[in-house]
């Protein structure tokens, strides 16, 4: 049985990741952070006790800013992969935290690469990159095209990128970067612009909201369904050689389009209820976002199979029914460590 080990495990990438291992048979370990409430639900429905299912899911208390819990850890599972996940992930709240971003998403990550170099365990590292760091530079980007990014998340997630790479080099890790373009599915947390757009058409469609409010409509993403897009994490993990991916689906649309098709899925006008807030506008704007994954294709046998229409319509659908259980009160919260 392989040991996998994920950091950012509650977060959307890492649940589906979690599942995604577990099905291949994996025992898997995820890092936790301390809190005072419980932010596990997505991990809730495998977070059982494995004497009665046999799923082998376990979680650790630790911190990216922990070097000591790190290697202690690390020490302890001797993991046979490790997927780096964990970080502060909003763009826009980087620029209002851009030192503590610095320390999570680019120092955690150096953490981590140095307690698997201390600890001496033979292991596969996974290091999450981001479309972000492309930032400025045109469009289709790929494993080849400059990094420009505008934003304290991006300059950040260069760094982790780079040291990935620079402790490949310098002591022969297995150690990749998966640059993935946006991905998303109903687990997206809800203040990021998708989840918010569909989680706001579910409460309009009900009644119990009235306006939507969004900065700049014409920004355009590649947005793949983020289920598919850890499984390409994976492969990356099990090819002969450590090499850098691009993983996208090479179309790009606007945070209008995706407006107009959520709203398009209830019946409704989009245009009635979206306004633009200048206050959701980033200082520095990443304007165009596309992917050219051929690469992971070539090598991998990597390629996306959900299309932007499909995705929209799949995430305002869960939210809807969301939003119908919690009305009818059928949604239960579950004490993961009842």
């Amino acid at each position: 049985m392989k040991t996998a080990l994920i950091t950012g495990v509650t977060g959307q990438d890492g649940s589906y990741l979690a599942e995604f291992l577990l099905g291949k048979g994996y025992e898997v370990h995820g890092i936790i952070r301390r809190s005072s409430s419980f932010n596990t639900q997505r991990v809730d429905p495998i977070y059982r006790d494995p004497h009665e299912t046999g799923v082998r899911f376990l979680m650790h208390y630790g911190d990216l800013s922990d070097s000591g819990s790190l290697i202690n850890l690390i020490r302890e599972l001797e993991p046979d992969e490790i997927y780096h996940l964990g970080a502060q992930t909003h763009v826009k709240v980087s620029f209002e935290i851009p030192e503590y971003t610095a320390d999570a998403t680019g120092m955690g990550t150096v953490r981590i690469l140095e307690a698997i170099r201390a600890s001496g365990v033979h292991t596969r590292f996974y290091q999450a990159g981001s479309s972000e760091m492309f930032g400025r530079s045109a469009p289709p980007q790929n494993e080849r095209t400059s990094f420009y990014p505008r934003s304290p998340y991006g300059v950040a997630k260069v760094f982790a990128h780079w040291m990935t790479v620079n402790y490949r080099e310098a002591h022969g890790l297995f150690a990749v970067n998966g640059i993935l373009f946006n991905h998303e599915s109903p687990r997206r947390g809800e203040t990021f612009v998708t989840r918010k757009i569909t989680r706001a058409v579910a409460r309009i469609k009900a009644g119990l909201q009235d306006r939507l409010y969004l900065g700049n409509l014409d920004a355009r993403r590649d947005w793949g369904y983020a289920p598919e897009y850890v499984e390409a994490m994976w492969l990356m993990l099990q090819q002969d050689a450590p090499e850098d991916f691009v993983i996208a689906t090479g179309e790009s649309h606007s945070v209008r389009e995706f407006c107009e098709l959520a709203f398009e899925r209830v019946g409704l006008d989009w245009e009635r209820y979206v306004e633009v807030d200048p206050r959701y506008y980033r200082p520095s704007e990443v304007d165009h976002l596309r992917g050219d994954a051929s690469k992971a294709k070539r090598l991998l046998g990597w390629e996306p199979r959900t299309r932007f229409r499909e995705l929209v319509e799949l995430m305002v659908d869960a939210d809807v029914q969301l939003l119908e259980d919690e009305l009818a009160g059928r949604l239960v919260r579950t004490d993961p460590h009842h």
